[in-house]
Formats: structure tokens, C-alpha cells, sequence
């Protein structure tokens, strides 16, 4: 299936161990209409990616018990394609090219602004087909 630009249906998944950045996020998510799932750390993702099978991830890099690294590693490793984009406070253009490397699709410095949050969700639906 394909996601046009606007669709407000998608499903979005917010991996972040800071609470505050996931409500933060989760909320604006809301109200333009997307569903928002939770994750607290990388383990608890790949779990959610299973069962609730998100259109779109928004993950942090540096969390306890799983980092973001360790999650596109992971969904490369078995083949997996959720369009990834990493939320983050700083990224050195190492971390950036080895998330490319792994499949992130876009960069979103934190705290996000709501328009490169929203349009970076709306150009990763568009572009990805499941």
C-alpha cells in the first residue's frame, strides 16, 4: 500500500527513552490525525514493530538497553522496511552516514519542530510502499 502525502492515517511509532519527547511528539502526532504507538528503548520497538507493524518510526539514537544503531541494524539484518527517521539532539556526520547506511530516511534535530516533523513523516509515507 501506498501513503500520499497527507494521508493522516498512518500509524507512527515513537522510540525515545525521554518520556517528555514522546509525549511531546505523540501529542502533535495526534492531533494532525496520525495513530501513535510508544517504545521506551530499542528492545520494546523491535517487539511493537512485530505486532503493531508501524508505517513510519521516529527513533532516538542513544537509549538504555538497545540504542537506535542497534534497531536499524537489526530491521536491515532481517530484511525489514519501516521508513526510519532518526530524532535526535546532535548527529556527528559519522552516526549520520552509518543511519543511512542502515536505512534511516531523514534527520530531525530535537526538540522538533512541528512542520520538519510532520513534513518529514508526509515525504517518508509518500516514498514508501509496503
Amino acid at each position: 500500500m501506498s501513503y500520499p502525502a497527507g494521508d493522516k492515517k498512518a500509524k507512527i511509532l515513537i522510540v525515545d527513552d525521554s518520556k517528555l519527547i514522546r509525549t511531546m511528539v505523540g501529542k502533535t502526532l495526534r492531533e494532525k490525525g496520525y495513530e501513535v504507538i510508544e517504545a521506551i528503548n530499542g528492545r520494546e520497538a523491535l517487539l511493537k514493530i512485530g505486532t503493531d507493524k508501524p508505517d513510519c518510526i521516529l527513533l532516538d539514537l542513544l537509549m538504555p538497553d538497545m540504542s537506535g544503531f542497534d534497531v536499524l541494524s537489526t530491521l536491515k539484518a532481517g530484511g525489514l522496511t519501516v521508513p526510519s527517521i532518526i530524532l535526535t539532539a546532535d548527529i556527528q556526520q559519522t552516526s549520520k552516514k552509518k543511519c543511512q547506511d542502515l536505512g534511516a530516511v531523514d534527520f530531525i534535530n530535537k526538540p522538533p519542530h512541528e512542520s520538519d516533523l510532520i513534513n518529514a513523516i508526509e515525504r517518508a509515507l509518500k516514498a514508501y510502499t509496503r
